[in-house]
């Protein structure tokens, strides 16, 4: 986009974006003039991009169906102000009385009448009816992800990371593809700050969109000069005037992205000191995963349910010595915990199997390797059902050593699920101790001669078996007393409500 030409954007949601896309076909159509034109591909971009954000958290085909039905648009309607650009930007650099010039515009003139016509074509097969229902449809989940939140801070360190590391080629080898790739890693993180955290947009918006433009500029000026390289009308005198003009407008453009972003104080730095880093980016990758379970699992109560209980066996069983848990290991169990029902989402039968091949199609979290969501996927595949055995083809990918580790956790996530095994949260309350060598589970709610109380005792054999440890299990009244001062203080107990 040429310097001073930024409409005002109204920061708003999808539904405020799909409906000015339907609202900028009308005015696009009549003539296909640069600013309509303009207005059309923000509109489309601004869905496309928001649908990039949500698909990464939300599994709704949907996300997709509406990327496809504006792709064909977007893109013919991307050839056409490619190529308004350029007229503009002949216009701009030279000198009306320049042979040259016009021999340029008038070639570009009759390539934009070609590209006009491709438009009203993509323009007449795009399907309004369709768009209107996915916007009906999806701008009612896009609630269901807070704006500012965790999971969209994940996204953005994402999102940087990417373009930070075309940062660095590019500057490592200075070339048209290098600095192309580094404009589009910027305009990628730019919208999802610009779709998802308005706070940090509101401060970042004007740096980003100047580098991005600087960028689409240097893009810009390497086609206009191999334009002009090919150009069989242009003397040699000529052509060489031009490139030269076009290579100081260039460096002008490289230099002022430089100065921003190079350095201990770039603002490449300033960004990422703004998003989660350490624990916090942690929180933010379980977030994520949590958020993605939520459209799939049918009761995610059930699921914070067994997720605590676990993590309580856990932390007790881990301040014992003798077991020797890996670090990781923790939030392994946590997020099997969390995704363990997200194969219920279309039927109850085999949910384990389907909850083992959804977690494998995920993309790992920062922070997390491909062979730890493995290790996720695994664990919720035997969360109830036949006992895992180390052959089995669940464990592919795993090596014997960390299969066998895995036994303890899984046994852990069995316990743990077979005190809500019914989804009925009939058990209230549990506590967890250890006592001379034992793990003792209290459980408020629990009728000690029952079918419940039979189906946990069976699930605490792997656990019991993996660990060689002994587990009772107690039925916790109500009513009992307040731990005394003393009690309270011992880090042996825990308990989860």
């Amino acid at each position: 986009m040429l310097p001073g030409s930024h409409p005002q954007e109204k920061k708003a949601g999808l539904a405020h974006w799909a409906n000015r896309v339907l609202e900028e076909c009308d005015n696009a159509s009549q003539s296909f003039a640069a600013d309509p034109v303009h207005d059309l591909r923000v509109a489309i971009r601004r869905c496309r991009s928001m649908a990039d954000g949500f698909l990464s958290v939300d599994p709704d085909p949907a996300w997709k169906q509406m990327k496809r039905l504006g792709k064909p648009l977007f893109g013919s309607l991307g050839n056409l102000r490619d190529n308004q650009v350029m007229m503009e930007w002949v216009g701009k650099l030279l000198e009306p009385a320049d042979a040259a010039r016009q021999n340029l515009l008038d070639s570009l003139a009759h390539k934009e009448t070609d590209l006009k016509a491709a438009a009203q074509e993509a323009l007449a097969q795009f399907d309004r009816k369709q768009w209107a229902a996915l916007n009906d449809h999806l701008a009612k989940r896009t609630d269901s992800v807070s704006l500012e939140g965790l999971v969209f801070q994940h996204l953005a360190v994402e999102r940087w990371q990417e373009a930070y590391e075309r940062h660095r080629q590019a500057m490592r080898n200075r070339s048209q593809v290098g600095y192309h790739q580094l404009r589009i890693g910027i305009k990628r993180f730019r919208y999802t700050v610009e779709n998802f955290l308005p706070q940090r947009h509101e401060k970042w918006a004007r740096d980003l969109r100047d580098l991005q433009d600087a960028l689409g500029e240097v893009h810009d000026f390497d086609v206009l000069r191999g334009m002009i390289r090919s150009h069989s009308e242009i003397h040699t005198d000529e052509r060489g005037r031009w490139i030269k003009r076009i290579i100081d407008e260039r460096q002008s453009r490289l230099d002022f992205y430089r100065e921003k972003m190079l350095g201990k104080n770039s603002l490449w730095q300033v960004w990422r000191s703004e998003l989660p880093i350490g624990a916090e980016l942690e929180q933010a990758a379980v977030e994520k995963l949590q958020s993605w379970a939520s459209f799939l699992d049918p009761d995610p109560a059930h699921s914070a349910l067994v997720t605590q209980i676990a993590l309580q066996i856990y932390d007790q069983l881990s301040q014992n010595q003798r077991f020797a848990f890996r670090p990781e290991y923790r939030r392994i169990l946590e997020a099997a915990a969390i995704l363990h029902e997200v194969g219920r989402s279309k039927s109850a039968n085999g949910h384990q199997k389907r909850s083992y091949r959804m977690i494998l199609k995920l993309k790992p979290p920062l922070g997390w390797t491909a062979d730890e969501l493995r290790c996720v996927a695994a664990i919720a595949r035997y969360h109830q059902g036949p006992l895992p055995q180390a052959g089995d083809s669940y464990f592919v990918g795993l090596s014997a050593k960390r299969r066998s580790q895995l036994f303890p956790l899984i046994g852990i996530l069995r316990l743990a699920n077979a005190f809500d095994f019914n989804h009925d949260r009939s058990i209230a309350r549990i506590t967890v101790e250890r006592e001379n060598g034992t793990l003792i589970l209290n459980a408020q709610g629990l009728q000690e001669i029952s079918p419940s109380a039979e189906r946990i005792a069976r699930a605490r054999y792997l656990l019991e078996t993996a660990c060689q440890i002994p587990i009772v299990i107690r039925s916790l009244t109500a009513k009992a007393p307040a731990p005394s001062r003393a009690a309270a203080r011992k880090p042996l107990r825990a308990e989860v409500s």
